[in-house]
C-alpha cells in the first residue's frame, strides 16, 4: 500500500469526509511535487502520526472536554478582520463560530497547536452553493454575521509537520481590534448627522427642529441595526 493510500484510509477511519480526504491528498501531492521531495514519509512523517495531525478530532480515546484547550473571544471590524484571523490562525487559534455579539469564539490546543488560515465571503444574496464550491479546497464554514461568512482550513494539508506551532505566544490581552479607518467612519457619520441637524435648524429657524431631526435620524438608523442584531441572536440560538 502506498503512503497516500495508507493516509487516506486512516483519515477516513477518523471520520474525515471523503471529499476532504481527496482535496487534502491533492494538496499534499502538489506540495510534494513543488518541493521536489521524492519520499512522502520523509516529507510529512509516518502516515499514522500525520493522519492524527490532519484530523485532530479523530477517535483517539476518551478525553475530558476542554482539558487541553484554551479559549478566547475577540472581535474586529471588517477592515482588519481577515488579516487578524490569519495572524492569530498562525498562532494556533481555530475559530469555532461567531457569536450573537459578532465575536470570534476561538480555541487552541495546548499540547499541539496547529496553524489555520481564513477567508471571508460576502453573502448579501444568500450562500447557495458557496459551501460546496469551497469544500473541495478544504474550506469549512466557521461563522456568519449579518452579510458575511467566514471559512477556515488547517495549514497542515500544505505545510505538513511545519503547521504545528512550536512556541505559541500567550493569549492576547485585548479582545477588540478596531482599525483607524473604522473610527474615521464613525467620526464622519457623526459629523454628517450633526451637519444635517444644523441645516434643518437653519432652514426652519429653530434649534429644536435641528436637534429633533438629528435625534430622529440616529434613532431611525438604530432600528434596522437592532433588527439585524436580534435576527443574529435568534439564528445563533437555533
Amino acid at each position: 500500500m502506498s503512503y497516500f493510500d495508507d493516509l487516506a484510509e486512516r483519515l477516513r477511519a477518523q471520520g474525515v469526509p471523503c471529499d476532504h480526504v481527496e482535496a487534502t491528498l491533492a494538496d499534499l501531492a502538489a506540495h510534494l511535487e513543488e518541493s521536489g521531495g521524492a519520499d512522502p514519509e520523509a516529507e510529512f512523517g509516518p502516515a499514522e502520526e500525520f493522519a492524527r495531525e490532519l484530523a485532530p478530532a479523530g477517535d483517539q480515546g476518551p478525553e475530558v472536554p476542554g482539558a487541553h484547550v484554551e479559549t478566547w473571544r475577540w472581535t474586529a471590524d471588517t477592515y482588519v478582520d481577515e488579516e487578524l484571523l490569519n495572524r492569530f490562525g498562525g498562532e494556533g487559534w481555530e475559530v469555532e463560530r461567531v457569536d450573537a455579539l459578532g465575536r470570534f469564539v476561538s480555541h487552541r490546543d495546548l499540547e499541539r497547536p496547529q496553524r489555520w488560515e481564513y477567508r471571508r465571503e460576502l453573502v448579501t444574496r444568500g450562500r447557495e452553493g458557496l459551501d460546496e464550491r469551497l469544500a473541495p479546497d478544504g474550506w469549512e464554514a466557521c461563522g456568519n454575521w449579518i452579510v458575511y461568512a467566514w471559512f477556515k482550513r488547517p495549514l497542515a494539508a500544505s505545510l505538513g509537520p511545519e503547521a504545528e506551532v512550536s512556541e505559541p505566544p500567550g493569549v492576547p490581552e485585548r479582545g477588540r481590534f478596531f482599525s483607524r479607518r473604522f473610527y474615521v467612519l464613525l467620526v464622519v457619520t457623526g459629523v454628517a448627522v450633526v451637519l444635517a441637524g444644523v441645516a434643518v435648524a437653519v432652514d426652519e429657524g429653530e434649534a429644536d427642529s435641528g436637534f429633533g431631526f438629528a435625534v430622529g435620524l440616529l434613532a431611525g438608523a438604530m432600528v434596522p441595526l437592532g433588527l439585524l442584531w436580534g435576527w443574529q441572536v435568534w439564528r445563533s440560538r437555533r
